[in-house]
């Protein structure tokens, strides 16, 4: 028989598939399955890779699943990708300074409710947003925390621009999808003379060129309120009392498989130098005798509670109580 190029390919195609980790077809079927489910193509040696990559995060899932967690885990988006991508792709990189935001917030003596959540006070927080492969989710804890201040001091939600941030704010520490803080972006929103609507400079998930102007200008910060370094009781008093409050922590690789229930790591940091994710507190709660905050964060609606997780509060929980800010509105 005449050896073709065609031969040569289908005999590379049996050699390598025979040098790949063998699994069961159970664990295959799944992996093909969540493929289809997030619309996934490889060529054949990306295949097999990322068919170990997902085993191995299922079995991880699987482990933790089944011992006494207060959270469960589950498959989401991001489960063909080890943590060393997943933090590349999604997280802060360039470290945050922290320790550079002072106090400013006064609080009162309360009492304060057991439960509060501005999602059910009114129109006040607008729907999850998915920041994609950029690390620019500071850029989303500051519109989502304007966003809803603007709203509780006006009676007017409305969705406001990452892109502006990313773009605009390198002036104020801030390095676009590489990172930054949101108590940073405040500063910038202030000096810049507002932000602009979503609408008016949309979200392209990368690096670009500044191209705001005044003109565009739709929400604006008189002042940034910083609340003391590791003040989680300071935080409680300004989401019980007055908005959302933006916070920072640091992701370790268990919470990229977050699916619901209250989160707490024995893993993670809670210094102000670890944090590597900007997130926005809109609540908290209670659950089964553990004290938690209620988060929005910017992955889409596709992973964990809907977009949503609940964090163990009390404890500065990976670094939380690091660096929270929200800004006063001009209005």
């Amino acid at each position: 028989m005449a050896i073709t190029a065609t031969t040569l390919l289908l005999l590379g195609v049996v050699q390598f598939a025979h040098s790949s980790p063998i699994y069961s077809s159970e664990e295959e079927f799944e992996f093909k399955s969540w493929m289809a489910q997030h619309n996934r193509l490889y060529d054949l040696e990306e295949y097999y890779h990322r068919l170990q990559v997902f085993t191995e995060n299922k079995k991880r899932i699987d482990r933790h699943n089944a011992g006494s967690h207060k959270f469960t885990m589950g498959l989401n988006q991001f489960s063909d990708m080890t943590f060393a991508e997943f933090r590349k792709t999604f997280l802060l990189t360039v470290p945050q300074n922290c320790s550079a935001t002072k106090g400013g917030h006064v609080s009162r003596n309360g009492p304060y409710p057991d439960y509060m959540d501005w999602r059910e006070k009114g129109n006040y927080v607008t729907p999850v947003k998915n920041q994609g492969h950029c690390g620019s989710c500071w850029t989303f804890s500051t519109t989502g925390c304007l966003e809803s201040v603007t709203a509780i001091a006006t009676g007017k939600l409305m969705l406001l621009s990452e892109q502006q941030l990313v773009d605009c704010a390198q002036a104020f520490n801030n390095h676009g999808c590489f990172g930054g803080l949101p108590s940073q972006a405040f500063e910038y929103i202030k000096y810049s003379n507002g932000l602009a609507t979503e609408d008016d400079y949309p979200y392209t998930a990368r690096d670009g060129t500044c191209q705001f102007h005044p003109d565009l200008a739709a929400a604006f910060v008189k002042d940034v309120v910083n609340i003391t370094m590791y003040d989680e009781m300071g935080m409680v008093d300004a989401v019980a009392r007055l908005n959302p409050v933006s916070l920072a922590y640091q992701v370790t690789p268990d919470f990229m498989h977050y699916k619901e229930g209250v989160y707490s790591s024995t893993m993670c940091h809670n210094t102000t130098d670890r944090v590597n994710h900007a997130v926005l507190a809109v609540g908290y709660g209670e659950e089964n005798g553990t004290p938690y905050w209620i988060v929005k964060n910017s992955w889409g609606t596709a992973w964990g509670n809907k977009g949503y997780f609940f964090i163990e509060r009390g404890k500065n929980m990976c670094g939380l109580a690091a660096c929270s800010s929200y800004p006063l509105p001009l209005v």
